[in-house]
């Protein structure tokens, strides 16, 4: 079956991490190429964001900051040609043992669901160990980007099962085999 979904994590994947968290959308900073490589990829794929939040859930801001933060990242995306990312999120605390916190695959689930798209049909990127275990339990492919803390992921046994492995966001459409080209 052909890629009709990219579901993709936030934080180190689209935007600058922080061990402090983004908590507002003054924090929040794309990283070079990360919007332009959304917006490559919106031409071929829907795409979608799937990201553990759990600031909320730690009580370091809540939903109305993050809905800003989205509006931020929204904005910026669409001044580059691109749509507006539908965005689904875990806002629990990690100590909550909430269904929908990667590594379960619930948020993947959901989109997928949403979209009516298939796993075999569907990638996820992310940087972390959670990302690749989410897709691996979601049954979707997986793409180790290596911003934020995909180095380090890269080291651990679960960067193995990764199908793709980009430098940056910026790279994943060539991965998938699109371009500005295509």
């Amino acid at each position: 079956m052909r890629l009709q979904l990219v579901l993709l994590d936030r934080d180190g994947v689209i935007n600058r991490d922080s061990a402090d968290y983004i908590k507002s959308a003054e924090e929040w900073q794309a990283l070079p190429g990360a919007l332009e490589a959304i917006a490559e990829l919106q031409k071929h794929f829907q795409v979608v964001v799937c990201s553990n939040q759990s600031g909320i859930g730690r009580g370091l801001f809540d939903e109305a900051a993050l809905a800003q933060i989205h509006d931020k990242m929204n904005t910026q995306l669409r001044e580059l040609g691109g749509q507006a990312l539908d965005v689904f999120y875990c806002p629990h605390h990690p100590n909550d043992r909430c269904r929908c916190r990667k590594p379960s695959p619930e948020l993947l689930n959901l989109a997928m669901q949403s979209f009516g798209v298939r796993p075999e049909a569907t990638v996820y990127a992310g940087d972390s160990e959670k990302d690749l275990i989410a897709a691996a339990n979601a049954e979707c492919h997986s793409a180790l980007i290596l911003t934020g803390n995909g180095h380090h992921t890269a080291t651990t046994p679960i960067a193995q099962q990764a199908e793709f492995t980009c430098d940056s966001l910026a790279a994943l459409p060539a991965a998938l085999g699109v371009s500005s080209a295509s």
